[in-house]
């Protein structure tokens, strides 16, 4: 059986949706309003109330954006500090994105779903699936890419991996969370064409191809409402629309309002502080309902979803004993997530192929950074993981080269400790007087002291860079700017290492710099300098290992960008066209909504690569790109339509030279596109192949090319293969507000095939 037919749904086979309704019917006969509220909210930070009388157990949930958390007492924020919580360390959602490997993305899914299992867990809190819309989100290292496509395309395997262990995911936030900057307090404007075509098509896919069985609301508004409490989000589009029946959890402490709440079709309310009993669906709820201001028929819903997640789940009913086990820190885990780690390393630049590097011979190597040696499993806010072990780059590298090289390490900069205690942080991250840019500023105040070490550190570095031959430095962000919580506000690197990397490359011309960060840096001071350039992300435990076998050759890296990297902050589209990070709300704003203040996202549809070619705006790096060790060579580059599909979808939705998409066709497959590769190189290696849709005649403003198809291929040096990309008719539609559906215009259409969104190979020209 593969991977696209072992969901959670194979065991209704025995249990049929209806038998399921039915038992949920007459269990709910036997709750009483007490014990439906005490199951609709938190009982302790992680856990919903159990019905011990019912045999109904609690709902035990984890963070798990990059592995399962460690674990923490009922009502505290300060961890029980097991020995036995320790688990696999993931590669982060950003490295799945960027092997464009929907297997890998299926594999670690099993790996995570495994694990929470395996500690005991019911809903694993991931994957974030939330659009990089601006490349300073400090949580944009647990979301995977700007393009709604790729998201699209990769949740789907990884959480179909997840669910196989009785475990359900919990694909998040939902939605516009784009921005940690008054993340509770931010009201979204957003026109409905941007929210259907950028921000809903990931979660859509999640629901109704990935099966997902439970989804968290996000903490900020949309057009006047917190999410979870939102109608239009919740009920239109996601119940109603497209008709899920899982679990809707709040994020913690994102519930604002108990009548709204209780209306909405949120199921459990979650939060950070420990008075379980007067969360707003507990206590308060109850009154309301003795009051006649809220219905228990409402609760009655809720509670049906949670008992409807909980059958699945195996967790209660006929099927409990054959709930799967799971398990949690095997071999085969730890070779597993080493794979996805080494498909995620994105080669951005090779001068005189530079790497790989040959160790036969090498007698000394230097290294130089922080990020050589600092580890981050346990950073980043509620992405931490208490992780079996992780191997730094420079573990990696002096492990794998062992005692014939001798390595030596210089740390090159100075980051300054934190001060403040990070017990009660998840506590303290919801509190509505939180000075958000006190500690951004805070990031910027350098003491006589910290300086002096940045110079010492710098110029040490710098004279021992002079006198090796092979010298890697290893740079980047880590968790105090990859973090929950707060943005950057610019994307300049911390910590003075553009001087560091440019004094260095100025000695040391030949310097590989490997750039660890889950989020865009500036680069443009160095980059034309550099002749090697290596992204690494938070790759989980193996990351220095691999790290080590791709300079030496032994990996070929084969990741490509999963978005593109801008030269500055402000030019990307949300800042330049945008309200970035919002605006006060006027006095009559006030009266409407309980938000801090607004923000309208003028970037409408032009999100990243998007805006980038639209506006003509030069980038670093762009999406998709991503070097090898080997050459690739495309030929025989065809797109044909397939004419009966398109005229049987014409002859049935025809409406004003444009075609309907109807539920029963968007999958449909409307066109083929075929090409051959060859690996023209001399060693083993995988290629992505890229194909982008656009319409140059529009009668609607539209990007100029949009990501609708990718392939994955590995092959021998001299080997070639036959690629097949099938585009449904749904690539090439846009959302017509006024139909308030997607539609196909009749007319020509651009098929671009590439190697990256920039280094295209072939445009071909169909027409529908």
């Amino acid at each position: 059986m593969n991977h696209s037919e072992s969901t959670l749904r194979e065991w209704e086979d025995k249990m049929k949706l209806e038998e399921m309704n039915s038992k949920i019917e007459e269990i709910l006969k036997e709750l009483t309003l007490e014990e439906k509220v005490k199951m609709i909210h938190g009982d302790a930070l992680f856990y919903s109330g159990a019905v011990e009388r019912l045999s109904i157990p609690a709902v035990n949930m984890s963070d798990g954006p990059m592995g399962v958390r460690q674990e923490f007492p009922k009502a505290s924020w300060v961890p029980v500090g097991n020995s036995d919580d320790f688990v696999t360390y993931c590669p982060s959602n950003s490295a799945i994105a960027a092997t464009w490997n929907k297997d890998l993305a299926y594999r670690a899914g099993v790996v995570m779903g495994q694990e929470a299992r395996g500690r005991g867990k019911d809903i694993i809190l991931g994957p974030g699936i939330n659009i990089k819309r601006i490349p300073a989100n400090g949580r944009n290292f647990e979301y995977m890419s700007e393009d709604p496509y790729l998201i699209s395309q990769l949740v789907v395997p990884l959480i179909k991996g997840i669910q196989e262990s009785d475990v359900a995911a919990c694909v998040k936030h939902f939605a516009l969370n784009n921005q940690e900057t008054e993340r509770l307090w931010v009201n979204v404007e957003i026109d409905e064409r941007a929210l259907r075509e950028i921000y809903l098509p990931g979660f859509e896919a999640a629901v109704k191809k990935g099966g997902v069985e439970s989804l968290m609301g996000a903490y900020n508004l949309i057009r006047g409402q917190h999410c979870c409490e939102n109608k239009m989000l919740l009920k239109n589009i996601l119940r109603d629309e497209w008709g899920y029946d899982g679990t809707i959890i709040s994020d913690w402490d994102a519930v604002h309002d108990t009548k709204a709440a209780a209306e909405s079709p949120l199921d459990i309310e979650m939060s950070v502080t420990y008075d379980f009993d007067d969360y707003k669906l507990a206590n308060p709820l109850i009154e309301a309902v003795k009051k006649g201001e809220a219905k228990e028929s409402d609760i009655d819903e809720k509670v049906h979803h949670i008992l409807l997640m909980m059958f699945r789940l195996k967790m209660i009913g006929a099927l409990a004993e054959e709930r799967k086990a799971g398990c949690y820190n095997t071999p085969e885990h730890r070779s597993e997530v080493r794979g996805v780690a080494e498909e995620s390393f994105v080669l951005l630049k090779n001068d005189d192929n530079r790497l790989p590097l040959s160790d036969k011979g090498l007698k000394e190597l230097l290294v130089i950074g922080d990020n050589a040696e600092r580890l981050h499993a346990l950073g980043g806010g509620s992405a931490e993981i208490k992780a079996l072990y992780e191997i730094s780059p420079l573990m990696g590298i002096k492990s794998q080269l062992g005692g014939n090289t001798k390595v030596t390490y210089k740390r090159g900069y100075y980051v300054s400790p934190k001060e403040e205690s990070q017990e009660s942080w998840q506590e303290k991250s919801t509190d509505e007087n939180l000075d958000q840019g006190a500690v951004v500023n805070a990031r910027k105040q350098v003491s006589d002291e910290v300086r002096k070490k940045r110079d010492e550190l710098r110029a040490e570095a710098v004279e021992a860079a002079a006198h090796f031959k092979d010298v890697i430095l290893v740079v980047g962000l880590n968790h105090d700017y990859d973090v929950e919580g707060f943005d950057r506000d610019d994307i300049t690197l911390p910590y003075e290492q553009d001087r560091l990397i440019e004094e260095v490359l100025e000695v040391n011309p030949d310097t590989v710099i490997v750039m660890m960060a889950g989020n865009a840096v500036s680069m443009g001071k160095w980059k034309d300098k550099a002749k090697t350039i290596l992204w690494q992300w938070y790759c989980g435990m193996e990351g220095g290992n691999v790290l080590a076998d791709i300079i030496f050759g032994r990996v070929n890296p084969s990741g490509k960008l999963p978005e593109s990297m801008p030269y500055r902050m402000e030019d990307c589209g949300a800042i330049a066209l945008g309200e970035y990070p919002g605006r006060p709300l006027t006095d009559e704003e006030k009266k409407l909504m309980n938000a801090h203040i607004t923000e309208e996202y003028k970037d409408g549809i032009y999100v990243g690569y998007r805006y980038y070619e639209k506006y003509n705006v030069p980038v670093q790096y762009c999406f998709g790109h991503g070097l090898s060790y080997t050459t690739f060579e495309y030929s025989d580059i065809t797109a044909v339509i397939d004419e009966f599909s398109v005229k049987n979808s014409k002859d049935k939705y025809q409406d004003g030279g444009e075609i309907i998409l109807d539920e029963s066709i968007k999958d449909k497959m409307a066109a083929k596109v075929s090409l051959n590769v060859k690996n023209t190189g001399k060693r083993f290696g995988k290629e992505i192949i890229e194909v982008y849709v656009g319409k140059s005649d529009s009668r609607v403003d539209r990007p100029f090319k949009e990501l609708k198809g990718f392939e994955k291929v590995s092959l021998e040096a001299g080997a070639s293969s036959h690629v097949t990309v099938e585009l449904p008719i749904m690539a090439f539609s846009y959302y017509n507000e006024a139909k308030k559906n997607f539609v196909a215009e009749n007319g020509k259409y651009q098929i671009y095939v590439g190697k990256s969104l920039e280094d295209i190979q072939k445009v071909c020209e169909v027409e529908i």
